[in-house]
C-alpha cells in the first residue's frame, strides 16, 4: 500500500485549517435531545470524508438496519451507550468502542438506554450526507415512490431486520 496522490502541491505550506469550537449549536436538532454536528463535510474535506457528531437523547430509537454500496461508516462512542448492529449481532457499545462497516455491510444503530448518548460518525470517501440529516425528518409526508428515491439518492438501502 502506498500514499495516495498528492494533493497540494505547494512548496511552502499554507493556512487553511478550520477550527470549530465544542460551543458551536449543532446544524441539525437542539442540544441536549436529538441532534447532528456538522464537523467536516464531503465539502470541507473535498471528498476525502464526512465526520459528524450524532446526540442522542434516551431511547432516541435510530435507524433500521440498512447498508450503503458507496460509502463505508463508522461509529465511535464519545458516551452512553449505543447499540450497534453489524448484520450479525447487538452490542451495547460505550465510551471508546468503534465499529467500522465496509460498503454493502448491513448495520443499525440506536439508543435504547435511560441515558444520552454521544458518538461520531465517519463516512468514506466523502458524501453529501448534510441533506440526508436535514431532509429525514420530511419523509413521514411523502409518497412511497418520492421515499424510495430519496433513499437512493442518499446511498442507504434497508432490509427488514433479522
Amino acid at each position: 500500500m502506498s500514499y495516495p496522490k498528492q494533493v497540494y502541491v505547494g512548496d511552502d505550506g499554507e493556512i487553511n485549517a478550520d477550527f470549530r469550537p465544542a460551543t458551536t449549536p449543532p446544524n441539525v436538532g437542539t442540544a441536549g435531545g436529538d441532534a447532528i454536528h456538522y464537523l467536516a463535510t464531503t465539502t470541507t474535506t473535498h471528498g476525502e470524508f464526512g465526520l459528524y457528531r450524532v446526540e442522542m437523547r434516551p431511547h432516541a430509537g435510530g435507524p433500521r438496519t440498512h447498508f450503503h454500496k458507496t460509502i463505508s461508516e463508522s461509529f465511535f462512542i464519545l458516551n452512553g451507550t449505543v447499540r450497534l448492529f453489524d448484520g450479525a449481532q447487538w452490542t451495547d457499545a460505550r465510551q471508546g468502542d468503534f465499529l467500522h462497516v465496509p460498503q454493502g455491510g448491513l448495520h443499525a444503530f440506536r439508543n435504547d438506554s435511560d441515558s444520552p448518548a454521544d458518538m461520531l460518525l465517519l463516512f468514506t470517501p466523502g458524501a453529501p450526507r448534510e441533506e440526508y440529516f436535514e431532509k429525514l425528518s420530511q419523509l413521514a409526508d411523502a409518497t412511497d415512490e418520492e421515499r424510495a428515491e430519496f433513499l437512493v439518492k442518499h446511498d442507504s438501502y434497508f432490509v427488514e431486520q433479522p
